[in-house]
């Protein structure tokens, strides 16, 4: 999805207008209501990163499980890292979630409230200052968030007030929203949701965000456990070209097993011969018409966890290929005792 999330969204457009509020919702609604009512899923995980967005007006659920094995999967990443994971969870959790009793359909119609809440406003209705245990106190006890009503359409707050209700059972279903007065009001008013996200597109943070993703995902699988290993698989197609040493890999398959000897050989015989990447820099640029050149460097030491600086995972032009590597000055930890060498390696994303 070229355009982002609707987390972009809200971070460069700040307050989403009711008309273009409802218009998405038109689209998201039968997206969910075939969740619910033909695959019998309930998606646990409805947030503004996890709706994305195109330019040519479309709104799609996606889902982000792999992600989330991949941080149970790996033994040691940053405490700050997982805290922030578990507390952007949590902040769209459902009062039944988080009390950790049976929850149903009614749990996903909580989160995509505060969603749209969220994206009317520009702010998320809950204070997150406080830490987890306080806003899950705030979730449960506080009464719930509602828009001010003048500010915002009687319609437009009977909604969100409607989704929610503490009590699951008297959440609405998807089909009961998509005739709620909210979206009738709106239905036949002329919204280009194209034009509009077009209007929020910020091409660098698209690129930046790929090479977010890339560099942290691809190495949390790298030393993740064998069963995540094979997700690694996924990040190349038939016509990909891998090349080590001099040598190149075509395909998936060759690929993967060439990645497999590397791992294994990083990996070592005993825990404490281990090598590991410390990402020191990420830097990204425009690669042909569609693609996005990546490129990752940084150091191999003796250690047990994948490490990120702390300034590392920042979007920088592409340099020319003879610039040199960061020194270990600009490394905010010491690593020196343990380097064994260092590493530099590009990827090139195409559509």
């Amino acid at each position: 999805m070229d355009g982002g999330s609707l987390a972009d969204i809200i971070r460069v457009k700040k307050f989403t207008p009711e008309p273009v509020l409802a218009h998405m919702l038109m689209k998201v609604l039968p997206a969910l209501r075939y969740l619910h009512e033909v695959k019998h899923v309930v998606h646990r995980d409805i947030k503004p990163a996890n709706l994305l967005v195109n330019l040519k007006g479309d709104v799609k659920i996606t889902y982000f499980g792999v992600t989330a094995s991949l941080h149970d999967s790996v033994s040691t990443v940053f405490y700050f890292l997982v805290t922030k994971v578990l507390l952007n969870t949590v902040t769209y959790m459902s009062p039944e979630r988080i009390q950790n009793s049976s929850y149903s359909y009614a749990a996903d119609i909580w989160s995509l409230r505060l969603t749209i809440l969220e994206c009317a406003t520009e702010r998320f209705p809950y204070c997150v200052n406080g830490g987890l245990s306080d806003l899950m106190l705030q979730i449960l006890d506080d009464p719930s968030p509602t828009p001010a009503k003048y500010v915002y359409s009687l319609e437009f707050c009977s909604f969100i007030s409607a989704c929610l209700q503490k009590d699951a059972d008297a959440r609405p279903t998807c089909e009961q929203l998509l005739s709620h007065p909210f979206i009738n009001r709106y239905k036949r008013t002329g919204v280009d949701l194209s034009a509009y996200f077009k209007s929020a597109y910020d091409p660098t943070e698209i690129l930046w965000q790929m090479a977010h993703v890339l560099a942290v995902h691809y190495y949390l699988i790298f030393y993740g456990s064998d069963t995540v290993w094979r997700y690694m698989k996924t990040f190349y197609r038939e016509e990909s070209v891998f090349s080590f040493l001099g040598e190149e890999h075509i395909g998936q398959s060759d690929i993967f097993r060439t990645l497999s000897r590397i791992r294994k050989m990083l990996k070592g015989n005993r825990p404490r011969s281990k090598i590991v990447h410390v990402i020191e820099r990420v830097r990204c640029c425009a690669h042909g018409e569609e693609g996005v050149a990546i490129r990752v460097s940084g150091s191999l030491i003796v250690g047990n966890e994948l490490l990120v600086c702390e300034d590392g995972l920042r979007a920088e032009r592409m340099p020319s290929a003879d610039e040199g590597m960061p020194s270990s000055d600009e490394v905010p930890f010491d690593i020196m005792s343990k380097r064994v060498g260092r590493f530099r390696e590009e990827f090139f994303v195409e559509p």
